[in-house]
């Protein structure tokens, strides 16, 4: 795996055990109500405020290094003290850490943790912190500020985003005859193109049955067909409506039809995009910075209209305030200060393939001149759907990830590798209910 596809792929399969870890610790209820930050300005005492995150290596750490010594050399009485570990030992080592008061001071979680994260009362409530760094839900792309919210309260500040594209190997299309600057849009070209390199040998797309990237493609396909991942209190799977029938038919029809093989191994797609096997790849942002992509064969576009209406998957981080035992709140004012200079000084961050999630500085010019590539990531970002929001959620996503495998290598049929999915979420669902209330 590469880079961040790698660091993602590391973070997905932690978060399946991330309610059970949580549940040894704290009793539930969001912690504090909150604490007041003037102006984004910070002029106590001195302080070392430490900052967990999961960004152990490659472009990201490097950026991040250099940003957290800027920061350090312009804020004589802040000291941001950075603690790299891998994302699986955060979520087995921070419940703990903050129960004894040796937690961080500040974290990064993507989207889809924040709310088990408040319900075991981990986290700071933020609402008054957010309120006097002037950040409102418009600052952010459409949908996203919700999701750190969890029962009234808001306990995540957005820091990147990270949506599906379409990367395409351009000399690949060439031999078949397509123009490599005319990528496919919609349903129709899509399937003109895939029938084209089929004529020339060459299978376009091919689909795998992983969480990265087959079930991003299915759910984006799910929110094109016109459905949802669950109903509204997140208490019921509904992957398994007739749009997701129709989305996972659609996938498993690439392979039935030739257009994909059968049995694509985890990272096959894009390693087969790479070597020049195959000319599509639904893939995340983080791949604008594998150095493996060469760079006058491949350029990445929106995700294709499939469905009835424009969707794309889109993962998220944010800044979050730990409630540790005891927690300083200078530490936690000084935290602040660090999160909005962050967000402020966040056009670098996309050299790390992420988009700054704060709008005034991904929608500058100087982020789309000094990094052309994400160009195509920016627009989706309008019509994308972010992670669901609920205490324990990610073990119920992973049985959309069965079901995805299942059918596509053809062991079921979609609609009965759904419903059986289905069936088990709604029990992790009254689980998780159980266990974490709301």
């Amino acid at each position: 795996m590469k880079k961040g596809f790698a660091r993602r792929a590391i973070a997905a399969t932690v978060a399946l055990g991330l309610g059970m870890t949580l549940a040894a610790c704290s009793s539930g209820g969001g912690g504090g109500g909150g604490t007041a930050v003037q102006s984004g300005d910070y002029k106590g005492p001195k302080v070392t405020v430490t900052f967990w995150n999961g960004w152990t290596g490659g472009d990201q750490q490097t950026i991040l290094k250099k940003l957290v010594s800027q920061f350090n050399s312009s804020h004589k009485n802040i000291t941001i003290n950075p603690v790299e570990l891998q994302w699986a030992d955060i979520s087995a080592k921070m419940p703990l850490a903050i129960k004894a008061g040796k937690g961080p001071d500040v974290t990064v979680a993507h989207g889809d943790d924040i709310a088990t994260y408040a319900a075991q009362g981990l986290l700071v409530k933020s609402d008054a912190i957010i309120k006097d760094l002037g950040y409102t839900a418009s600052d952010f792309p459409p949908g996203l500020f919700e999701h750190g919210a969890y029962q009234g309260a808001q306990y995540g500040i957005p820091w990147s985003v990270t949506p599906l594209g379409l990367y395409v190997n351009k000399s690949v299309l060439q031999k078949a005859g397509i123009s490599p600057t005319d990528t496919p849009a919609d349903k129709a070209t899509y399937l003109s193109d895939l029938q084209k390199l089929k004529s020339k040998g060459i299978q376009g797309e091919w689909v795998d049955g992983y969480v990265f990237t087959g079930t991003f493609e299915f759910e984006s396909l799910l929110w094109q067909y016109g459905g949802d991942l669950f109903n509204k209190d997140v208490s019921k799977a509904t992957f398994n409506s007739p749009a997701g029938v129709q989305a996972l038919t659609w996938m498993v029809d690439l392979v039935k039809q030739g257009y994909s093989p059968g049995k694509v191994a985890q990272d096959g797609n894009i390693n087969a995009l790479i070597a020049g096997k195959n000319a599509f790849n639904w893939n995340g942002i983080w791949q604008t910075s594998n150095t493996a992509l060469l760079k006058d064969q491949w350029a990445a576009a929106p995700v294709p209209q499939i469905g009835s209406q424009k969707a794309v998957w889109s993962s998220s981080t944010d800044w979050a305030f730990v409630n540790n035992k005891g927690q300083d709140k200078n530490k936690t004012q000084a935290a602040a200060v660090f999160v909005k200079w962050m967000n402020e000084h966040s056009t670098v961050w996309a050299g790390g393939g992420e988009l700054p999630a704060a709008n005034k500085v991904r929608n500058a010019a100087s982020l789309a001149s000094q990094y052309p590539n994400l160009k195509p990531f920016l627009g989706e970002l309008q019509y994308a759907h972010f992670e669901t929001t609920a205490p324990g959620i990610p073990n119920a996503e992973a049985t959309i990830t069965t079901a995805v495998n299942e059918a596509v290598l053809q062991k079921k049929s979609p609609k009965q590798a759904l419903d059986d999915a289905a069936s088990q979420a709604d029990k992790l669902l009254a689980q998780n209910k159980q266990q974490y209330g709301g």
